[in-house]
């Protein structure tokens, strides 16, 4: 179980290729995938107190880049002529001061040497997925366990069945 200080630095791009869902949603549009990634790490960040990052690449648009967040997530577009991997690389060299586990969520081979090299840990493309999905069985787990209890504290399973029948009686204007 991660620590609620980790960091996890998620190459957006590298997702939405990587993870079926999202590939078959940027065939009909990028932004409506890269709302649905979102929508998954909000949930993940939730639920492992992990704080995400979530890079995109924008290199090849002109600008200076921007940050901001959503749902609780960072999320970077990078500033023209810079990569993702790059923007990866240097907020691994900046955070690293901090003294926290941080993870660099990618299947760009080189990039998760170079992070490991920088002191960050690598989670590829599939095993983000995978911990995703997990997180979402042990979501909904947990909420019918809530509802099985919500059910269990009614007044039919703590009243004995003859007082439940007088008090139905009562309800119904039966005497």
């Amino acid at each position: 179980m991660s620590r609620r200080d980790d960091i996890i630095l998620v190459d957006g791009y590298n997702m939405i290729g990587a993870w079926p869902v999202l590939a078959k949603l940027k065939d009909k549009g990028l932004e409506e995938a890269r709302d649905k990634l979102l929508d998954m790490l909000a949930d993940y960040q939730g639920f492992t107190g992990r704080k995400v990052y979530v890079i995109f690449d924008a290199h090849q648009v002109p600008g200076l880049g921007a940050s901001y967040s959503q749902h609780k997530l960072n999320i970077v577009f990078t500033k023209e002529k810079e990569t993702a991997d790059e923007c990866i690389e240097r907020l691994v060299s900046e955070l690293a001061l901090r003294r926290r586990d941080i993870y660099v969520a990618t299947s760009d081979l080189v990039e998760q040497h170079v992070t490991f090299g920088r002191g960050a840990l690598r989670i590829s493309a599939r095993e983000l997925l995978i911990e995703i999905v997990q997180n979402r069985k042990n979501i909904e787990r947990r909420l019918s366990e809530d509802n099985s209890q919500i059910k269990r504290n009614t007044l039919q399973g703590n009243v004995k069945p003859d007082v439940l029948s007088q008090l139905e009686k009562w309800r119904r204007g039966d005497s």
